[in-house]
């Protein structure tokens, strides 16, 4: 039987023409697109994608991973090294993620998105109901905040349903431990939202620092940094990678960052693993239904499932155990107010995008039956679409 990687042995690889400019993309710059090639196995290609390729895309089509999007550019990392891709006509780029992996043609064009592992989702930013695609096939994500007052505990739990939601395993990353007295209370308080939840005090500037995440950073591993601007995360792309993108100085009276990284990118580690790099954002949405958010506060779901009566509302119902347990001290009264928000924020995000789809569902259906009626009133019938 033929093994996984003898299997990848062949897959077609492009060739590459260093000198030929056309074939790396202009958001380069030309140190970047000489980096060596990289393996399949080494850029995350597993058995989870290759069964999903037929013997026609095995001989026809050549596996990228996408390492960056920004509007009209998708970027992809082969065996050839980095191209520019293009995606099929009328699909948005912001169909694909950075992370996925994707089947390309001898034109560079996209023919397929392959089912990704894990997928890094959240609510589009403004009024809009629609899902953004942060990062995909995802192992592990570090959620880095900084201990001082950018620091906040119901935007950590939100990162952490974010990374459940997803099957994903999150770790906490406090910085700037060297710059406050005592950062023993805030990594107190980060362990005390959720069971098992990994969280290190670390200055991001210790030439020490990419040893001490190692655990999370195994060869062929990829992972995805979150977090305000300003909290470091420049400053641990460049530990990991070993490049110099210059940082931004953060606010005093705030402390509060500038934007460093302004899209998401895809970067390797000197230790084998990938990174993804993104924005800084300090509001995030949940997308629909997460059940992450379950996982996140189970302590909470086990203490209503003790309660007297099954539609408690938690507040002064008799025999409610989560009254209870907030009196005894057992738990406190400000993460069972950060749960009511998050999941009203949830079940309005549901309703929302069950209503859209609705109303999308019922206009094409009218525009449908319009066109019907029109061939009807011309004496002739249009074909089904």
């Amino acid at each position: 039987m033929t093994s996984f990687d003898d299997f990848l042995k062949h897959i077609p690889a492009k060739s590459v023409d260093s000198s030929d400019k056309s074939t790396h993309p202009t958001a380069f710059d030309p140190a970047r697109a000489a980096k060596r090639n990289w393996t399949l196995s080494e850029l995350g290609f597993s058995s989870h994608f290759m069964s999903q390729l037929d013997m026609e895309e095995l001989e026809t089509l050549t596996p990228y991973r996408i390492s960056e999007i920004q509007r009209s550019i998708v970027v992809g990392l082969g065996e050839a090294g980095i191209r520019s891709l293009r995606t099929p006509h009328k699909v948005p780029t912001s169909a694909f993620g950075v992370g996925d992996w994707v089947l390309v043609d001898h034109t560079d064009q996209i023919a397929r998105r392959l089912e990704p592992r894990s997928e890094l989702k959240r609510r589009a930013a403004g009024t809009d109901v629609s899902e953004q695609l942060m990062a995909s096939n995802v192992d592990v994500l570090f959620v880095v905040t900084s201990c001082n007052d950018d620091f906040n505990l119901a935007r950590i739990e939100r990162f952490l349903a974010l990374a459940r939601d997803a099957d994903v395993t999150p770790v906490v990353l406090l910085t700037k431990v060297d710059l406050c007295e005592d950062a023993a209370p805030y990594i107190d308080q980060a362990k005390g939202l959720m069971d098992g939840l990994d969280v290190l005090g670390l200055n991001a500037k210790d030439p020490d620092v990419v040893g001490q995440l190692a655990p999370w950073c195994g060869k062929g591993q990829t992972i995805a940094m979150v977090g305000s601007s300003g909290v470091g995360k420049t400053t641990l792309l460049n530990a990991f990678t070993g490049r110099s993108d210059a940082t931004q100085d953060i606010r005093e009276d705030d402390s509060k960052g500038r934007h460093t990284t302004t899209y998401r990118s895809l970067h390797p580690t000197i230790n084998g693993a990938w990174l993804v790099d993104t924005p800084g954002i300090r509001a995030l949405r949940l997308h629909e239904k997460s059940t992450g958010i379950e996982q996140v506060f189970d302590d909470i779901l086990e203490l209503a499932g003790q309660c007297k009566f099954r539609n408690c509302r938690h507040e002064n119902e008799p025999g409610c155990a989560i009254q209870a347990a907030i009196k005894a001290g057992e738990l406190d009264a400000a993460r069972l107010d950060r749960w009511r928000k998050l999941e009203a924020e949830d079940n309005r995000n549901t309703q929302s995008i069950a209503q859209s789809r609705r109303k999308s569902k019922a206009f094409g259906k009218m525009v449908k039956n319009a066109m019907k009626e029109s061939d009807r009133f011309k004496g002739r019938d249009r074909e089904e679409f």
